[in-house]
């Protein structure tokens, strides 16, 4: 399912009345039938509901006049309120007429009382107040309409987006509606996957409303959201006649005093993931420990110094790179000179894909000349303050600007990277963006990232295409902290958890 910016949507609807001969009135149509059915799918018969609707000047009040025809001609007691004046044109003037000949339109003024009380009783209220396209503050009546709405309403739905919601960001512009339910068009939006818009459209639907795929496609930078049928269409299946080594043979270095359990839910994770052979390369001083919990890893002990990796350890570390086929990197290695010279020479070294994570990351951000004599792909797997750290820019740059922090990044240093949160994005080499949409709060626990750094190196070892594998580790991550959530509740689960989860993740 693909997700667009206001301004790609208007190329989608321009080319397919341009290049597809779609009248924009037959999409305006079919945009209202599309709503009118989530209306009978959410209540059965309509004939004896109370409806109100609140239009705006453009075409999403236009959507809600035929959504009103519709639903007048089935027998709802239906009452439009033209919010911000009557002045339409196009084919919002023409359902605006239509409706208004039905008897339906009532002129608006602003009367809180009377409105509170049309809103208690009534069983649906329909928001046509807002497109794509809104840009600074909702003020007057607009503002203590939707107010209103929000404080006594029982069912909500919105037309394509939420009113309120910056579509390109999420941003609120000073308030939002609070949808029971968003009915999308053609594609997801993508401030209503971004938050804090996120935590504004109920449940949504995307309804396609006859725009050939083909037509969407065209424009070749809207981002998808990883949803069930990315992961039908990559699922992995083991063959009959297969042995441990046709699943990869994957080495982690992680761990070190004191974060020996960001070692072991890394390599325990990558085996819930399904590699085929896992060597965990730790300090010595925490190898038995690791040896004695991970009785299905094989454990490299390393020379350290005071708990933490020490360059002693290269050749070690060399020597068994050349038998592996997946190098993952970083998970509590922590943050020692030591530590961030053996990061450099392994991204040096390598010759297979490596995952850099954690402290990993940490020690790239010192030193991004690290990546210079990198010839081997890379994932980067950094929340968004490892982000910050990276770009050299605040934090709440890179929270507010998720997607494009992630393209520059990306074809700047023409790697894969997951940049985690609560909406994971994923980006390509060849900057093609990914939303994942699966997951919920309560993965924001320690250890939570260990996870997916070690499910995301066995599924690069499975795959011949590090940014598929990257993809559908992250949408398996979030099904599996969903079904972590489901059986202990979001304020109890931890990483441990969620680690347990994949093996039911699919």
């Amino acid at each position: 399912m693909k997700a667009c910016y206001s301004e790609q949507m208007r190329r989608v609807d321009r080319d397919a009345s341009q290049i597809g001969g779609i009248p924009s009135i037959v999409l305006m149509e079919n945009a209202a039938l599309a709503c009118v059915d989530e209306l009978k799918n959410d209540f059965g018969t309509l004939s004896d509901k109370r409806v109100l609707i609140f239009c705006g000047k453009g075409n999403n009040g236009g959507d809600g006049f035929a959504i009103a025809r519709h639903l007048k001609l089935m027998g709802a007691d239906v009452t439009v309120y033209p919010i911000n004046g009557t002045e339409f044109k196009g084919d919002a003037l023409v359902n605006y007429d239509i409706t208004d000949k039905l008897g339906c339109v009532r002129d608006f003024v602003f009367d809180g009382r009377e409105l509170k009380l049309e809103l208690r009783t009534a069983d649906i209220v329909i928001d046509a107040i807002y497109g794509t396209g809104i840009r600074g503050s909702v003020k007057g009546d607009a503002f203590d309409v939707i107010s209103l709405i929000n404080e006594n309403a029982k069912y909500v739905m919105s037309v394509d987006i939420p009113s309120g919601i910056n579509a390109d960001t999420g941003e609120i512009c000073g308030v939002c509606i609070h949808a029971s339910k968003t009915v999308t068009f053609a594609a997801w939006k993508i401030g209503m996957l971004m938050y804090p818009g996120a935590d504004y459209i109920g449940n949504v639907v995307v309804a396609p409303i006859s725009i050939p795929e083909y037509i969407i496609d065209i424009d070749r930078g809207l981002a998808e959201v990883i949803d069930e049928s990315y992961s039908v269409k990559n699922r992995l299946t083991r063959k009959r006649n297969t042995q441990k080594g046709d699943y990869g043979k994957l080495l982690i270095i992680a761990g070190s005093r004191g974060m020996s359990g960001a070692a072991y839910m890394a390599a325990q994770s990558a085996l819930y993931g399904g590699a085929g052979l896992v060597t965990l390369a730790v300090c010595e001083s925490i190898a038995d420990a690791m040896e004695a919990k991970t009785t299905e890893v094989m454990t490299l002990p390393l020379k350290d110094i005071d708990g933490h990796i020490a360059m002693a350890a290269e050749p070690e570390i060399l020597k068994q790179m050349d038998k592996s086929d997946v190098i993952l990197i970083g998970p509590g290695i922590g943050r020692s000179r030591d530590a961030s010279r053996i990061v450099r020479n392994v991204l040096k070294a390598a010759r297979v894909p490596v995952i850099v994570d954690a402290d990993a990351l940490f020690a790239i951000a010192q030193d991004m000349t690290i990546l210079r004599d990198c010839g081997c792909p890379l994932i980067f797997t950094p929340h968004e303050m490892e982000m910050a750290r990276l770009i050299n820019a605040d934090v709440e740059y890179v929270k507010t600007h998720r997607l494009e922090v992630s393209r520059d990044f990306c074809g700047k240093y023409g790697i894969t990277l997951i940049l985690k949160g609560s909406r994971t994005i994923v980006t390509t080499p060849e900057l093609k963006q990914y939303i994942n949409i699966t997951g919920n709060p309560g993965m924001a626990t320690g250890g939570s990232g260990d996870v997916l750094a070690g499910l995301t190196a066995a599924l690069t070892a499975r795959v011949d295409n590090e940014s598929a594998a990257a993809v559908m580790a992250v949408r398996l991550h979030g099904l599996a902290g969903d079904y972590a959530a489901e059986k202990y509740g979001m304020d109890g689960m931890t990483a441990a958890d969620i680690m347990e989860a994949l093996r039911f993740a699919e």
